[in-house]
Protein backbone atom coordinates (compact mmCIF):
# COMPACT_ATOMS: atom_id res chain seq x y z
CA UNK A 1 0.00 0.00 0.00
CA UNK A 2 1.08 3.82 -1.16
CA UNK A 3 1.35 6.18 2.06
CA UNK A 4 0.84 9.83 1.46
CA UNK A 5 3.71 11.54 1.66
CA UNK A 6 4.50 14.68 3.99
CA UNK A 7 3.81 17.12 1.15
CA UNK A 8 0.65 15.28 0.21
CA UNK A 9 -0.69 15.57 3.78
CA UNK A 10 0.30 19.16 3.93
CA UNK A 11 -1.61 20.21 0.77
CA UNK A 12 -4.29 18.26 2.42
CA UNK A 13 -5.04 19.62 5.58
CA UNK A 14 -4.15 23.14 3.78
CA UNK A 15 -7.34 22.78 1.63
CA UNK A 16 -9.25 21.30 4.35
CA UNK A 17 -8.17 24.86 6.13
CA UNK A 18 -9.02 26.64 3.09
CA UNK A 19 -12.41 25.19 2.97
CA UNK A 20 -13.40 25.51 6.60
CA UNK A 21 -12.15 28.96 5.97
CA UNK A 22 -14.67 29.96 2.94
CA UNK A 23 -17.15 28.64 5.14
CA UNK A 24 -16.59 30.94 7.87
CA UNK A 25 -16.29 33.83 5.32
CA UNK A 26 -19.80 32.63 4.13
CA UNK A 27 -21.30 33.24 7.35
CA UNK A 28 -20.15 36.83 7.36
CA UNK A 29 -22.47 37.78 4.83
CA UNK A 30 -26.08 39.23 5.64
CA UNK A 31 -28.13 39.46 2.53
CA UNK A 32 -31.48 41.71 2.23
CA UNK A 33 -33.81 40.52 -0.62
CA UNK A 34 -35.51 42.46 -3.02
CA UNK A 35 -38.54 41.40 -5.31
CA UNK A 36 -39.68 44.17 -7.78
CA UNK A 37 -40.05 45.19 -11.17
CA UNK A 38 -37.11 44.68 -13.35
CA UNK A 39 -38.42 44.60 -16.80
CA UNK A 40 -41.93 45.34 -18.59
CA UNK A 41 -43.67 49.25 -17.96
CA UNK A 42 -42.58 49.22 -14.19
CA UNK A 43 -38.53 48.90 -15.26
CA UNK A 44 -37.41 52.28 -14.05
CA UNK A 45 -39.38 52.56 -11.16
CA UNK A 46 -37.85 48.98 -10.16
CA UNK A 47 -34.19 50.04 -10.76
CA UNK A 48 -34.77 53.30 -9.30
CA UNK A 49 -35.16 51.30 -6.27
CA UNK A 50 -32.59 48.61 -6.41
CA UNK A 51 -30.07 51.27 -7.51
CA UNK A 52 -30.68 53.19 -4.05
CA UNK A 53 -30.53 49.86 -1.87
CA UNK A 54 -27.10 48.64 -4.16
CA UNK A 55 -26.24 52.17 -3.02
CA UNK A 56 -26.92 52.43 0.76
CA UNK A 57 -24.91 48.41 0.45
CA UNK A 58 -21.54 49.43 -1.02
CA UNK A 59 -21.70 52.90 1.53
CA UNK A 60 -21.97 50.07 4.59
CA UNK A 61 -19.32 48.10 3.13
CA UNK A 62 -17.05 50.74 3.20
CA UNK A 63 -17.29 52.21 6.46
CA UNK A 64 -17.93 48.51 7.86
CA UNK A 65 -20.58 46.78 9.51
CA UNK A 66 -19.98 45.16 12.67
CA UNK A 67 -22.75 43.49 14.41
CA UNK A 68 -22.64 41.19 18.13
CA UNK A 69 -18.88 41.29 17.70
CA UNK A 70 -18.49 40.45 13.96
CA UNK A 71 -17.98 42.29 10.72
CA UNK A 72 -20.47 41.50 8.13
CA UNK A 73 -20.54 42.00 4.63
CA UNK A 74 -23.82 43.29 2.61
CA UNK A 75 -25.32 41.91 -0.34
CA UNK A 76 -28.22 42.82 -2.21
CA UNK A 77 -30.29 40.09 -3.82
CA UNK A 78 -32.29 41.33 -6.34
CA UNK A 79 -34.92 38.95 -8.02
CA UNK A 80 -37.73 40.64 -11.11
CA UNK A 81 -41.29 39.92 -9.80
CA UNK A 82 -43.04 41.45 -12.77
CA UNK A 83 -45.05 44.07 -10.48
CA UNK A 84 -46.79 40.36 -10.72
CA UNK A 85 -47.61 39.69 -6.53
CA UNK A 86 -47.59 36.03 -7.30
CA UNK A 87 -44.08 36.59 -8.62
CA UNK A 88 -43.33 38.38 -5.33
CA UNK A 89 -44.43 35.45 -3.31
CA UNK A 90 -42.45 32.69 -5.21
CA UNK A 91 -39.56 35.35 -4.96
CA UNK A 92 -39.79 35.93 -1.18
CA UNK A 93 -39.93 32.02 -0.96
CA UNK A 94 -36.53 31.44 -2.73
CA UNK A 95 -34.82 34.55 -0.68
CA UNK A 96 -35.82 33.06 2.41
CA UNK A 97 -35.01 29.65 1.53
CA UNK A 98 -31.60 29.89 -0.81
CA UNK A 99 -30.34 32.97 0.41
CA UNK A 100 -31.67 32.89 4.25
CA UNK A 101 -32.73 37.00 4.00
CA UNK A 102 -33.76 38.27 7.34
CA UNK A 103 -35.30 41.00 5.32
CA UNK A 104 -36.87 41.24 2.08
CA UNK A 105 -37.99 44.78 0.30
CA UNK A 106 -41.11 44.83 -2.34
CA UNK A 107 -41.62 47.89 -3.91
CA UNK A 108 -45.44 47.77 -4.76
CA UNK A 109 -48.27 47.15 -2.05
CA UNK A 110 -49.78 44.12 -4.13
CA UNK A 111 -46.21 42.13 -3.60
CA UNK A 112 -46.21 43.69 0.15
CA UNK A 113 -49.76 41.76 0.91
CA UNK A 114 -48.69 38.83 -0.93
CA UNK A 115 -45.80 38.75 1.55
CA UNK A 116 -47.59 39.27 4.64
CA UNK A 117 -49.66 36.24 4.15
CA UNK A 118 -46.57 34.34 5.60
CA UNK A 119 -43.62 36.11 6.51
CA UNK A 120 -44.32 36.36 10.17
CA UNK A 121 -44.66 32.68 10.62
CA UNK A 122 -41.60 32.34 8.84
CA UNK A 123 -40.09 35.21 10.72
CA UNK A 124 -38.49 37.65 8.17
CA UNK A 125 -38.80 41.49 7.67
CA UNK A 126 -40.97 42.95 4.70
CA UNK A 127 -39.49 46.22 3.77
CA UNK A 128 -42.61 47.69 1.82
CA UNK A 129 -41.64 50.48 -0.05
CA UNK A 130 -45.60 51.32 -0.93
CA UNK A 131 -47.64 54.24 1.12
CA UNK A 132 -50.89 52.53 1.11
CA UNK A 133 -52.41 52.93 4.81
CA UNK A 134 -53.49 48.95 4.75
CA UNK A 135 -50.15 47.30 4.82
CA UNK A 136 -49.38 48.70 8.42
CA UNK A 137 -53.30 48.54 9.33
CA UNK A 138 -53.19 45.01 8.94
CA UNK A 139 -51.02 44.76 12.45
CA UNK A 140 -48.40 42.50 10.20
CA UNK A 141 -45.41 42.96 13.03
CA UNK A 142 -42.93 41.93 10.51
CA UNK A 143 -43.64 45.04 8.30
CA UNK A 144 -41.72 48.33 8.04
CA UNK A 145 -43.62 50.46 5.55
CA UNK A 146 -41.04 52.70 4.32
CA UNK A 147 -42.67 56.34 2.66
CA UNK A 148 -45.50 57.77 4.40
CA UNK A 149 -48.84 56.90 4.02
CA UNK A 150 -50.42 58.71 0.68
CA UNK A 151 -53.69 59.90 2.40
CA UNK A 152 -51.61 62.93 3.47
CA UNK A 153 -51.47 64.22 0.29
CA UNK A 154 -54.97 63.91 -0.72
CA UNK A 155 -56.68 67.31 1.09
CA UNK A 156 -53.71 69.51 -0.81
CA UNK A 157 -54.04 68.13 -3.96
CA UNK A 158 -57.99 67.76 -4.09
CA UNK A 159 -57.97 72.12 -3.09
CA UNK A 160 -54.83 73.01 -5.52
CA UNK A 161 -56.53 71.29 -8.52
CA UNK A 162 -60.80 72.15 -8.00
CA UNK A 163 -59.51 75.93 -6.83
CA UNK A 164 -57.18 76.19 -10.26
CA UNK A 165 -58.96 74.61 -12.38
CA UNK A 166 -62.90 73.01 -11.60
CA UNK A 167 -65.11 70.59 -9.81
CA UNK A 168 -65.35 68.11 -12.95
CA UNK A 169 -62.19 65.26 -12.48
CA UNK A 170 -61.71 62.36 -14.75
CA UNK A 171 -59.97 59.31 -13.66
CA UNK A 172 -57.21 57.60 -15.64
CA UNK A 173 -55.16 56.48 -13.75
CA UNK A 174 -53.32 53.00 -13.54
CA UNK A 175 -55.00 49.39 -12.78
CA UNK A 176 -53.21 48.13 -9.95
CA UNK A 177 -53.44 47.72 -7.05
CA UNK A 178 -51.55 50.38 -5.30
CA UNK A 179 -53.72 53.07 -7.88
CA UNK A 180 -56.78 51.86 -6.94
CA UNK A 181 -55.84 52.21 -3.37
CA UNK A 182 -55.40 55.72 -4.33
CA UNK A 183 -59.20 55.71 -6.12
CA UNK A 184 -60.67 54.70 -3.71
CA UNK A 185 -59.27 57.24 -1.16
CA UNK A 186 -59.32 60.26 -3.89
CA UNK A 187 -62.66 59.53 -5.47
CA UNK A 188 -64.67 60.79 -1.34
CA UNK A 189 -62.69 63.47 -0.81
CA UNK A 190 -62.83 65.11 -4.31
CA UNK A 191 -66.74 64.70 -4.10
CA UNK A 192 -66.79 65.54 -0.64
CA UNK A 193 -65.16 69.16 -1.76
CA UNK A 194 -67.71 69.52 -4.02
CA UNK A 195 -66.24 67.98 -7.03
CA UNK A 196 -67.72 65.48 -9.56
CA UNK A 197 -66.08 62.35 -10.98
CA UNK A 198 -67.29 63.02 -14.76
CA UNK A 199 -65.51 59.92 -16.04
CA UNK A 200 -63.23 56.61 -15.08
CA UNK A 201 -61.36 54.59 -17.04
CA UNK A 202 -58.14 53.16 -15.23
CA UNK A 203 -55.42 51.73 -17.57
CA UNK A 204 -52.62 48.97 -17.56
CA UNK A 205 -49.62 51.23 -17.14
CA UNK A 206 -47.28 48.26 -16.79
CA UNK A 207 -48.23 46.62 -20.35
CA UNK A 208 -49.88 49.03 -22.57
CA UNK A 209 -47.40 52.32 -24.48
CA UNK A 210 -50.39 53.28 -26.60
CA UNK A 211 -52.90 55.56 -24.32
CA UNK A 212 -54.65 57.50 -27.18
CA UNK A 213 -58.11 55.52 -26.99
CA UNK A 214 -58.23 55.40 -22.69
CA UNK A 215 -57.11 59.32 -22.45
CA UNK A 216 -59.77 60.08 -25.55
CA UNK A 217 -62.76 57.95 -23.83
CA UNK A 218 -62.19 60.35 -20.60
CA UNK A 219 -61.70 63.43 -22.24
CA UNK A 220 -64.65 63.44 -24.30
CA UNK A 221 -66.36 63.93 -20.59
CA UNK A 222 -65.05 67.56 -20.66
CA UNK A 223 -62.92 67.22 -17.11
CA UNK A 224 -61.49 69.95 -15.55
CA UNK A 225 -58.72 67.85 -14.15
CA UNK A 226 -57.01 64.52 -14.92
CA UNK A 227 -56.33 62.09 -11.84
CA UNK A 228 -53.73 59.91 -13.07
CA UNK A 229 -50.44 58.15 -11.90
CA UNK A 230 -48.53 54.83 -12.04
CA UNK A 231 -45.11 54.13 -12.99
CA UNK A 232 -43.27 57.63 -14.46
CA UNK A 233 -42.70 56.80 -17.65
CA UNK A 234 -46.22 55.73 -18.46
CA UNK A 235 -48.02 58.49 -16.41
CA UNK A 236 -45.65 60.99 -19.11
CA UNK A 237 -47.08 59.36 -22.22
CA UNK A 238 -50.59 59.58 -20.48
CA UNK A 239 -49.94 63.51 -19.84
CA UNK A 240 -48.39 63.65 -23.31
CA UNK A 241 -51.72 62.49 -25.39
CA UNK A 242 -53.60 64.35 -23.11
CA UNK A 243 -52.32 67.37 -24.09
CA UNK A 244 -51.58 66.16 -27.79
CA UNK A 245 -55.41 65.39 -27.75
CA UNK A 246 -55.90 69.40 -26.45
CA UNK A 247 -56.26 68.85 -22.70
CA UNK A 248 -55.43 72.37 -21.49
CA UNK A 249 -56.68 71.28 -17.68
CA UNK A 250 -54.55 70.22 -15.05
CA UNK A 251 -53.42 66.60 -13.55
CA UNK A 252 -53.23 65.23 -10.00
CA UNK A 253 -50.71 62.99 -10.25
CA UNK A 254 -50.19 60.23 -7.50
CA UNK A 255 -47.07 59.64 -5.60
CA UNK A 256 -45.95 56.21 -7.76
CA UNK A 257 -45.26 59.02 -10.70
CA UNK A 258 -42.04 61.70 -10.67
CA UNK A 259 -42.26 64.79 -12.16
CA UNK A 260 -38.75 65.23 -13.21
CA UNK A 261 -39.14 61.53 -14.66
CA UNK A 262 -42.35 62.46 -16.93
CA UNK A 263 -40.67 65.25 -18.01
CA UNK A 264 -38.25 63.46 -19.72
CA UNK A 265 -41.33 61.59 -21.73
CA UNK A 266 -43.04 64.83 -22.38
CA UNK A 267 -40.35 66.91 -23.88
CA UNK A 268 -40.16 69.09 -20.41
CA UNK A 269 -42.58 70.65 -17.59
CA UNK A 270 -44.58 72.88 -19.81
CA UNK A 271 -46.75 69.75 -20.49
CA UNK A 272 -47.46 69.54 -16.84
CA UNK A 273 -48.67 72.98 -15.82
CA UNK A 274 -50.49 72.68 -13.10
CA UNK A 275 -49.95 69.90 -12.10
CA UNK A 276 -49.65 68.83 -8.78
CA UNK A 277 -47.48 65.86 -7.23
CA UNK A 278 -44.69 64.78 -4.63
CA UNK A 279 -41.72 66.97 -4.29
CA UNK A 280 -38.81 65.51 -6.62
CA UNK A 281 -35.56 64.62 -4.98
CA UNK A 282 -33.69 67.27 -7.38
CA UNK A 283 -35.77 69.70 -6.36
CA UNK A 284 -35.43 69.57 -2.83
CA UNK A 285 -33.56 72.24 -1.30
CA UNK A 286 -32.37 70.38 2.12
CA UNK A 287 -28.50 69.90 1.88
CA UNK A 288 -28.60 67.02 3.20
CA UNK A 289 -30.44 65.90 -0.03
CA UNK A 290 -28.76 68.01 -2.05
CA UNK A 291 -25.30 66.17 -1.27
CA UNK A 292 -27.02 63.11 -1.84
CA UNK A 293 -27.91 64.08 -5.20
CA UNK A 294 -24.63 65.01 -5.78
CA UNK A 295 -23.15 61.42 -4.55
CA UNK A 296 -25.80 59.63 -7.11
CA UNK A 297 -25.06 61.54 -10.00
CA UNK A 298 -21.27 61.08 -9.76
CA UNK A 299 -22.18 56.91 -9.02
CA UNK A 300 -24.53 57.10 -11.89
CA UNK A 301 -23.26 59.65 -14.48
CA UNK A 302 -26.53 61.13 -16.40
CA UNK A 303 -29.15 60.26 -14.10
CA UNK A 304 -30.84 61.52 -11.30
CA UNK A 305 -32.38 60.14 -7.77
CA UNK A 306 -36.02 59.78 -7.53
CA UNK A 307 -37.27 59.32 -4.11
CA UNK A 308 -37.62 55.63 -4.96
CA UNK A 309 -33.92 55.67 -4.43
CA UNK A 310 -33.56 57.78 -1.79
CA UNK A 311 -36.01 56.53 0.63
CA UNK A 312 -34.87 52.54 -0.03
CA UNK A 313 -31.50 54.12 0.11
CA UNK A 314 -32.55 54.91 3.79
CA UNK A 315 -34.51 51.95 4.66
CA UNK A 316 -31.25 49.95 3.90
CA UNK A 317 -29.01 52.11 5.70
CA UNK A 318 -31.91 51.96 8.75
CA UNK A 319 -31.95 48.26 8.76
CA UNK A 320 -27.92 47.64 8.97
CA UNK A 321 -28.41 49.85 11.76
CA UNK A 322 -31.30 48.13 13.48
CA UNK A 323 -29.38 44.54 13.11
CA UNK A 324 -26.13 46.50 14.58
CA UNK A 325 -28.14 48.27 17.84
CA UNK A 326 -30.33 44.47 18.05
CA UNK A 327 -27.24 42.32 17.53
CA UNK A 328 -28.25 40.21 15.69
CA UNK A 329 -28.51 39.59 11.22
CA UNK A 330 -31.11 36.85 12.06
CA UNK A 331 -33.75 37.64 14.18
CA UNK A 332 -36.12 39.69 11.99
CA UNK A 333 -38.19 40.39 15.19
CA UNK A 334 -34.87 42.13 17.16
CA UNK A 335 -34.08 44.23 14.04
CA UNK A 336 -37.67 45.67 13.20
CA UNK A 337 -37.88 46.33 17.07
CA UNK A 338 -34.84 48.57 16.61
CA UNK A 339 -36.04 49.89 13.46
CA UNK A 340 -37.60 53.23 15.09
CA UNK A 341 -34.07 54.06 17.00
CA UNK A 342 -32.14 53.21 14.25
CA UNK A 343 -34.42 56.17 11.84
CA UNK A 344 -33.65 58.29 14.65
CA UNK A 345 -30.03 57.67 15.02
CA UNK A 346 -29.42 57.52 11.01
CA UNK A 347 -26.76 60.83 10.12
CA UNK A 348 -28.56 63.52 7.60
CA UNK A 349 -26.16 61.97 5.02
CA UNK A 350 -28.18 58.65 5.31
CA UNK A 351 -31.16 60.06 5.95
CA UNK A 352 -31.60 62.23 2.59
CA UNK A 353 -35.55 62.40 2.60
CA UNK A 354 -36.02 63.06 6.58
CA UNK A 355 -37.89 60.62 7.61
CA UNK A 356 -38.03 61.04 11.27
CA UNK A 357 -38.42 57.37 13.22
CA UNK A 358 -41.05 54.58 12.49
CA UNK A 359 -44.44 54.43 14.33
CA UNK A 360 -46.15 51.59 16.36
CA UNK A 361 -47.30 50.01 13.88
CA UNK A 362 -44.49 49.93 11.90
CA UNK A 363 -44.68 53.20 9.25
CA UNK A 364 -42.51 55.56 8.86
CA UNK A 365 -43.17 59.17 9.69
CA UNK A 366 -41.59 62.59 8.16
CA UNK A 367 -42.55 66.35 6.94
CA UNK A 368 -44.32 65.30 3.86
CA UNK A 369 -44.32 67.99 1.36
CA UNK A 370 -45.50 68.44 -1.94
CA UNK A 371 -44.54 70.46 -5.33
CA UNK A 372 -46.93 72.09 -8.10
CA UNK A 373 -45.52 72.78 -11.45
CA UNK A 374 -46.14 76.53 -12.26
CA UNK A 375 -44.54 78.72 -14.93
CA UNK A 376 -43.24 75.32 -16.23
CA UNK A 377 -41.19 75.26 -13.29
CA UNK A 378 -41.34 72.65 -10.20
CA UNK A 379 -42.31 74.85 -6.75
CA UNK A 380 -41.77 73.17 -3.40
CA UNK A 381 -45.04 73.88 -0.98
CA UNK A 382 -45.36 72.35 2.43
CA UNK A 383 -48.88 70.41 3.54
CA UNK A 384 -49.67 73.87 5.64
CA UNK A 385 -49.39 75.98 2.42
CA UNK A 386 -53.30 74.36 1.23
CA UNK A 387 -54.78 74.58 5.25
Amino acid sequence: MAFPSTLQRLAAVSAVALASSGAALAQEVVKIGYSGPLSGGAALYGKNVLDGMQMAAGEINAQGLEVGGKKYKLEIVALDDKYNPSETAINAQRLVQEHKTPAILVPHSGGSFAVQTNNEAQKYLLLSYTSVPQVTARGNKMTLRIPPEFTSYIEPFVKHAMGKYGKNVAIANADHDYAKAWTAAFKPAWEKAGGKVVAENPMSYNRATDFYSGVSRVLAAKPDVLFIGGASEPTGLVVKQARELGFKGGFIIIDQAKMDEMAQVTGGYAPLEGSIGVLPVVDDPAPATKAFVERFRKAYPGRNPSSEVSLNYTAVHATALAMKLAGTTTDAAAIRASLDKAMKQLPPAANPHGLEGVDERGGSLANTRVAVVEGGKVQERALRDFR
